[in-house]
């Protein structure tokens, strides 16, 4: 298997009329910050609220007509965007998901009307059932990343950045199971060679970095994240995400969860938008140092929208929040 920018292409013809093309936008604060123009990429307005739905529409279309149905697992958003898909074409979609995914989550994708099943606690143990429902029932699994149509559906954000802002320098990825950033790498690399693509993701439980320094894929700890979509491992039988990643990503950066604590409530205070943990990773590297925006404009993708309100309340508002044994000291913003 592989996928190439001809297959990204495809995609996008694919999904157009149903995904969005979404706007990017300077964000003069992180600019400032940064030192260079920094913008966002908005996939928080797609009408699931996250990019998932450009690798799911362009999956769920490869599905045969008149077959029993779809499922998979999700640590939330890529089950909504099969189950939005699904419900398109007129499936049936069942998304297994493990007890760490947050409530808010769990009731999205239900009220798209998928059955939701919540097994274990473990992204692991959601992809065990899902693979059940294929082998005993018949349905055609749709794989969160590791999948050459979902990475060629995620890459159409890649041509739109490009196409948009065709001088940037840099583009910081949110990373869980690579399926954005393989998309994204595969997309820009080939349209402008020397961009650099950099992979951010939460310190605790960083699949895809540990797996890349290993050489393989490597198992880790699910634990409670701000960053929750990016939990999870990548797949001890990985075939795409792990390869593409090592290949074509610049840098790997870990950020804490007090590091995504605050630049939640920056993304809110100074631009007025509400996203996941996930989605601000790339503003918290800048944030804390981690990444600087060097040679020019740098951009990065608000993954998402579809945050537990009560855990945002709280952000925002500066009271601490408890992640497990972690917790996180609340401040006012600006103190």
């Amino acid at each position: 298997m592989s996928v190439t920018l001809a297959d990204i292409l495809a995609a996008r013809q694919r999904i157009a009329g149903v995904a969005v093309r979404t706007p990017l936008v300077p964000s003069p604060h992180m600019s400032r910050i940064s030192g260079a123009d920094f913008l966002m990429k908005l996939e928080t307005t797609q009408p699931i609220g996250a990019f998932k739905l450009r690798g799911a529409l362009n999956a769920v279309a490869g599905v045969a007509a008149g077959a029993p149905g779809v499922t998979c697992c999700s640590t939330g958003n890529h089950g909504r965007g099969v189950a939005y898909a699904a419900k398109a074409r007129g499936l049936p979609a069942v998304v297994c998901m493990s007890s760490l995914v947050p409530q808010a989550k769990v009731n999205g994708i239900r009220a798209l009307g998928a059955e939701v099943r919540i097994v274990g606690r473990s992204q692991d143990d959601a992809h065990r059932e899902s693979l059940r429902l294929v082998r005993d029932d018949g349905l055609t699994e749709i794989p969160p990343f590791d999948d050459p149509l979902v990475i060629a559906g995620q890459g159409t954000i890649g041509l739109e950045l490009l196409e948009d802002r065709p001088d940037l320098a840099a583009i910081l990825v949110p990373l869980s199971g690579g399926g954005l950033a393989a998309g994204i790498a595969l997309a820009a690399k080939a349209i402008k060679p020397a961009i650099r693509v950099i992979g951010i993701t939460m310190d605790r439980g960083a699949a895809m970095a540990q797996s890349v320094r290993a050489g393989t894929p490597v198992d880790v700890e699910e634990v409670a994240s701000l960053a929750d979509s990016l939990g999870g491992g990548i797949g001890r039988d990985n075939k795409l995400t792990l390869s593409i990643c090592r290949d074509l990503l610049d840098d790997y950066v870990l950020v804490t969860e007090q590091e995504i604590y605050d630049a939640m409530q920056t993304l809110y205070f100074e631009d007025g938008l509400v996203a996941e943990g996930a989605s601000v990773v790339g503003l918290a590297a800048v944030m804390a140092g981690k990444v600087s925006a060097g040679s020019g404009p740098t951009a990065t993708i608000l993954t998402g929208r579809n945050v537990d309100m009560a855990t945002f309340t709280d952000v925002v508002s500066g009271r601490g929040v408890t992640l497990g044994d972690v917790e996180l000291k609340g401040h006012a913003y600006g103190a």
